[in-house]
């Protein structure tokens, strides 16, 4: 259960998000939507749509389908994918997001696409999934990378793709070379002491987490997984501090609940 959680919290910025959101479905094509977003519907209940979000998305879906002209189809595309992005259904405005692509090729069309996968990929729990979604974020944020190799962000997100690919290293080595051009880059940080408490390394979680929070205090996530890593390192009064301290810096219910599990586990 303890690790379940660490996984949960770690993987995004949507902390909060996390705990309750499953992975939905992949589009394979134009007549399958329709029954995609029923299955979705019918499974997680906290992937419902609003009205007047799901009424823009049918409107724009159904021009999709009526253009032939590539720049119309593609600008429609484009939209569906923000639209899908905003009611949560992450693996359907990747696959948007990739139809734009196919006419725009540009920069930004390839970081949307790219991006777009990589939401879909944090929140895949199936192997298979997340494997297809890590192969489609490198494929879209490579091309932005090769065009601007200094951007760490997207060198970031692509290294944790490989996290789950036959070549795990591949992905510490990009973290590092990061670290290495930023010593306090943040995600790089954080994501490093997150791969340190799921391999079990917690002392050296520590020395990357308390690192994190001495450049960005308020940081959440880091403070709460520096409270796991003093956890697994039976250092109950500073885990305490630190979920503690998680409390102060976040009345959101959902983070209260997760700071008071962990405070639970310390009794």
């Amino acid at each position: 259960m303890l690790k379940i959680r660490i996984i949960l919290i770690a993987v995004s910025a949507l902390l909060v998000w996390l705990i309750f959101l499953l992975p939905k479905s992949v589009v394979e094509n134009e007549d399958l939507m329709e029954s995609n977003e029923t299955e979705v519907a019918q499974d997680d209940p906290h992937s419902t749509i609003p009205a007047t979000l799901r009424e823009s998305i049918n409107s724009l879906k159904a021009q999709y389908l009526a253009v032939s002209e590539n720049e119309k189809s593609a600008i429609f595309a484009d939209s569906l994918a923000s639209l899908y992005a905003q009611a949560n259904q992450f693996d359907s405005a990747a696959w948007f997001a990739e139809k734009a692509t196919t006419f725009f090729n540009t920069r930004e069309s390839h970081l949307k696409a790219g991006n777009s996968y990589y939401d879909a990929y944090t929140f895949a729990l199936d192997a298979k999934k997340q494997n297809e979604m890590a192969d489609k974020t490198r494929e879209y944020l490579g091309k932005v990378l090769e065009a601007e190799p200094g951007n760490l962000d997207i060198k970031t997100k692509i290294a944790m793709t490989y996290l789950s690919s036959q070549n795990p290293m591949q992905g510490i080595t990009m973290l590092r070379e990061v670290l290495e051009t930023d010593p306090k880059n943040e995600q790089a940080l954080f994501n490093m002491g997150m791969l340190s408490i799921q391999s079990g390394q917690y002392e050296r979680a520590k020395e990357r987490l308390k690192e994190l929070i001495s450049y960005y205090p308020n940081h959440i996530q880091g403070h709460l997984l520096l409270g796991v890593a003093y956890m697994n390192t039976r250092d109950k009064d500073k885990a305490r501090e630190q979920f503690e301290l998680v409390k102060k810096l976040d009345s959101d219910p959902a983070v209260q609940a997760a700071a008071d599990s962990y405070l639970k586990d310390l009794k």
